[in-house]
């Protein structure tokens, strides 16, 4: 084991500190398995998915306003678009366009057809191509899922990544030359080298958990390059520096946090989506705010989304 790989190891084993900031309640939002935050620095506008109420949910900060979509399946995964009507929608089996003002769906293309898989995690890169994973939905969990890329061109490309179970933490560095992800299950988060032409290379481990609680779930990048990551099971959003070491952690007031962005008017507000599935009666009694959406204001500033450039065929 490399020296790097020590410090990955051990990063985070130390605990929660009794001054760690605490996330406040956003949005009572009560989603089964809440995911892919999204700010929009354009609109000012949050989005999140209920991947399991097959929803698509929208809150504006400065109005208050909450607003929710219906989808014909789950909705895992999403990207902002040039076009701001529009979002370029991750739903379990198939890539779609959606306009936000119609409520058309566009389909692009289907995802593993015939596979026992769904699409999961996905986030755009710096050139703004959609890049996501799916995961296993049988069980036991088997790793026979994939990492893709959907083209400016629409064309959809396997990854040359090992099939995840679970695949989640998909973000880019700054410079998007760093590709992060993990599959869930192994409780280490990867990282490779990202080229502008979309080649992969030098595979290897940026962080392996050192906490007994939590898995990786979603991802964000600050400015700075630090890895924000929710961790289910955990309580906690955790920020790893670019050489995999724990450099600070949020605590979430919920067991189950699931997804990140870094958004607000200054990009320094972190917000955290999460889960009550699969929570007892009892469970939830003690976190009545599970499945809701959480925000703190953090010392870092965040970048802003990028966009999927691909557009809808005429």
């Amino acid at each position: 084991m490399s020296a790097n790989e020590n410090e990955n190891a051990n990063a985070g084993a130390g605990g929660d500190a009794p001054d760690d900031p605490v996330a406040e309640l956003l949005v009572h939002a009560k989603c089964e398995l809440g995911e892919g935050a999204t700010w929009c620095a354009r609109s000012g506008r949050l989005y999140w998915v209920d991947i399991s109420g097959k929803r698509l949910q929208r809150y504006d900060v400065r109005e208050g306003k909450h607003l929710t979509w219906d989808m014909p399946e789950r909705l895992a995964c999403f990207a902002l678009c040039e076009d701001e009507r529009t979002l370029l929608l991750g739903l379990a089996s198939q890539l779609a366009f959606f306009d936000l003002e119609t409520g058309a769906i566009e389909p692009i293309v289907e995802v593993e057809p015939g596979v026992p898989t769904r699409l999961n995690d996905g986030r755009c890169d710096r050139q703004g191509r959609f890049v996501f994973g799916t995961k296993y939905e049988a069980t036991p969990r088997e790793a026979i899922g994939g990492f893709y890329r959907l083209n400016h061109n629409l064309t959809l490309e396997r990854l040359p990544l090992p099939a995840p179970a679970i695949s989640n933490s998909i973000a880019f560095s700054p410079d998007g030359a760093t590709m992060y992800y993990c599959d869930s299950p192994t409780r280490e988060i990867r990282a490779c080298d990202y080229g502008t032409d979309g080649t992969i290379a030098n595979e290897r481990t940026f962080v392996k958990l050192g906490d007994a609680s939590g898995v990786p779930d979603g991802s964000t990048v600050d400015a700075e390059g630090g890895l924000w990551n929710a961790q289910w099971g955990g309580e906690r959003v955790v920020r790893y520096g670019v050489d995999g070491v724990e450099t600070e952690r949020v605590k979430i007031p919920t067991a189950q946090p699931s997804c990140v962005t870094l958004g607000g008017a200054l990009l320094d507000t972190l917000y955290v989506t999460s889960a009550r599935e699969e929570m007892e009666e009892e469970t939830l009694a003690r976190e009545p705010h599970a499945g809701g959406v959480f925000s703190v204001r953090i010392g870092r500033q965040g970048l802003e989304e990028p966009r999927f450039q691909g557009r809808r065929r005429a």
